[in-house]
């Protein structure tokens, strides 16, 4: 079926220099190089087969279907234990195919002659489009088949508009695959109508965006430490798309021209290789989290199908060895065949994860002999600690895999940049890399030493987290002046229509929101305007009830910190170089709100998130609203000296960047 937005079936299309995709002119295809390959959409149907075999194999192995019905007890009937599951499955799978196909089309497709998309990164865009509308329906199925499984009735009599609506609405787990299915659909009109790159990348954000919610509500967010399950089950969702749909863009679009093809795998290939390091640890966190020992992988058939996800997981790394050594040199020399072959292997072994993992999913988990959890430890995840110390404060640790990644993944990036450019004879200081890597070290102590344990306990430890987050760490990592050393280690792109890391950040900067975003008082604004909005309007209630909150909430600290610092200190280049009294006003506007909330804070008779410590009800330290009026006195007084050294610093460069007078 053909139509303006699609080209004729069997038709090479090349990703070349085409025309910039306008509102009136569509890329045409045009002659390629070398016969069509059999592969494309059979290989993605032959995976779809696959990975429902899989899953129907392994939900009956599991026990996930077998139904017990017991007087008196509810039962959802004979189709949803078998249809939830799969609709399940089409979620993944189009999220996976979605993902993978707007990544494809914004990093792994040659641009246009004016920089649009070009005739294959239009057809995956397009492409992406209905797979994302597969995604929002199989998200509107879960949502009614899960309203059934819940309330044990079967579908015909649990789902109705009314039912529906109340339960997308106000339980968790409606909410959250209520979200998911809006922004599917929100994502179809997006690339129905996308005509550039950046609009692409976009619909690729709200995507990923679009995976998370369901995870906060799985069998992870149920266990007996939920926030190292959640986190190490976020860290392998999102690494699993992106690789899988990666793979499965360049084998539906194989037909490319061979060098244009060789440049877009070059590009992923590293970009897989570290999707396969966070699947791997992800996995062992969630298995350390999920099952009681080690005997439980062979006793028990949920760690069965936990060895079984494993193997598949080394038979991926090792196509993905074959892919690189073997079929990136025939690309090179103008074969496609051997590339074809390996990637079609990889498409049907990921469709057998998937399915293994929809199946995993279902299948109950042991359950140790545990006593029964107090009220605590149902909302922190972990039994309420003693009274701290430093040793505690500093010892007893709370790992928080996202974090660390995002420290580990950083921290490798510079020192492989330092690495490079000493190779070729450059020289970079030892203290700046030192204190970079001293800022990522900050970030993990904050969010994963003790001080992760006690801060939702403690509001003077949450608000030490705070400065850390926002002011130590963030000054660290600006100090290291990795933007600098970006700029001397990373090439200039001498492919047309492929830009790189440098292009696009060279691109960012010169946008209208990056030259917004680095002036000074905005950034000085986006930063001290965390304060009263988050403690005054219920958010920090929620971020302590809520994981997913709680990343956010770390995620803007350590954004808009560093985004104040590179603007203020100007360590690194800024798109556009603020005088020094702009940024001498922008500090001392932090300084004032800083002080401003410190003092309300020591002054206030309202406690913040009363109920959340009424519920942990621990009897050792000050009273909650004290410590609450002790933390504002350490945010008015310490915390502000950082502050203060940075105000110091911008004077003293004005002054001797001031020509001297000249006498009369």
């Amino acid at each position: 079926m053909t139509g303006p937005d699609q080209p004729a079936v069997g038709t090479p299309v090349v990703d070349g220099p085409d025309p910039v995709v306008g509102t009136t002119d569509r890329p045409t295809a045009t002659a390629g190089p070398g016969p069509a390959h059999p592969g494309g959409w059979p290989v993605a149907a032959a995976g779809l087969l696959v990975a429902v075999g899989a899953l129907a194999a392994l939900l009956s192995y599991g026990g996930a279907t077998r139904r017990e019905i017991l007087p008196g007890l509810a039962d959802a009937g004979p189709i949803t234990p078998w249809a939830l599951p799969i609709a399940r499955l089409g979620m993944q799978v189009g999220a996976v195919v979605t993902v993978g196909l707007l990544l494809a089309a914004v990093l792994l497709s040659a641009r246009a002659a004016g920089g649009g998309l070009s005739a294959t990164g239009y057809r995956r865009v397009r492409a992406a489009a209905w797979s994302a509308l597969g995604w929002c329906l199989a998200s509107v199925a879960a949502l009614c088949l899960t309203l059934a499984d819940v309330l044990g009735l079967p579908i015909a009599e649990a789902v109705s508009v009314t039912s529906v609506v109340n339960f997308a609405t106000t339980v968790q787990l409606g909410q959250a695959l209520a979200l998911s299915g809006w922004l599917a659909g929100a994502i179809f009109l997006i690339c129905r109508a996308a005509l550039t790159p950046r609009t692409a990348g976009v619909a690729l954000l709200l995507a990923v965006l679009a995976m998370v919610p369901p995870v906060f509500t799985g069998h992870a967010a149920a266990a007996s430490n939920h926030k190292l399950a959640v986190s190490g089950l976020l860290l392998h969702v999102v690494p699993v798309a992106v690789w899988a749909g990666g793979l499965l863009a360049l084998a539906l679009t194989g037909r490319a021209r061979t060098d244009q093809l060789a440049i877009a795998v070059r590009r992923f290939s590293p970009l897989a290789a570290g999707c396969l390091v966070l699947v791997a640890a992800s996995g062992l966190v969630s298995a350390y989290v999920r099952l009681p020992g080690l005997g439980a992988l062979v006793d028990t058939r949920y760690g069965q199908l936990v060895l079984l996800k494993t193997l598949l997981l080394g038979a991926l790394a090792a196509a993905g060895w074959w892919q690189r050594r073997g079929a990136l040199p025939g690309l090179l020399d103008g074969d496609r065949s051997r590339f074809i072959r390996i990637a079609t292997v990889e498409v049907l072994i990921f469709a057998a994860a998937m399915g293994t993992a929809v199946a995993l999913s279902r299948t109950p988990a042991p359950v140790p002999g545990e006593p029964e959890e107090s009220i605590a430890q149902a909302l922190l995840g972990y039994p309420l600690p003693a009274a701290p110390d430093a040793a505690r404060l500093l010892g007893e640790w709370l790992p928080e895999p996202v974090l660390i990644a995002v420290a580990l993944t950083i921290a490798g990036y510079y020192l492989g940049a330092v690495a490079r450019l000493r190779r070729t004879g450059g020289q970079w200081p030892v203290w700046r890399t030192a204190t970079f890597l001293l800022g990522c070290a900050v970030i993990v102590v904050a969010t994963s030493s003790g001080l992760a344990r006690y801060a939702p306990l403690l509001f003077s430890v949450h608000l030490l987290q705070q400065l850390l987050l926002t002011t130590v760490a963030p000054i660290l990592l600006v100090l290291g002046a990795p933007l600098t050393l970006a700029r001397q280690v990373l090439p200039t792109s001498v492919t047309p229509g492929w830009p790189g890391v440098r292009e696009w950040l060279r691109g960012a900067g010169a946008s209208r929101t990056g030259l917004l975003l680095t002036r000074p008082v905005v950034a000085a604004i986006l930063l001290a305007g965390t304060g009263f909005p988050l403690y005054y309007t219920g958010i920090y209630d929620q971020t302590l009830r809520s994981h997913a909150a709680h990343l956010v909430m770390v995620g803007y600290f350590l954004a808009t910190g560093w985004l104040f610092f590179w603007v203020v200190l100007g360590t690194d280049p800024v798109p556009r170089r603020a005088g020094y009294p702009e940024r001498l006003l922008a500090v001392l506007l932090l300084v004032v709100s800083q002080v401003a909330l410190g003092l309300v804070l020591a002054g206030s008779d309202t406690l913040l998130a009363a109920d959340w410590s009424t519920a942990l009800a621990r009897l050792w330290g000050d009273p909650p609203l004290v410590d609450q009026q002790n933390a504002g006195r350490l945010l008015w007084s310490l915390g502000s000296l950082p502050l203060l050294a940075v105000l110091a610093t911008l004077a003293v460069r004005w002054r001797r960047a001031r020509p001297p007078s000249t006498p009369a």
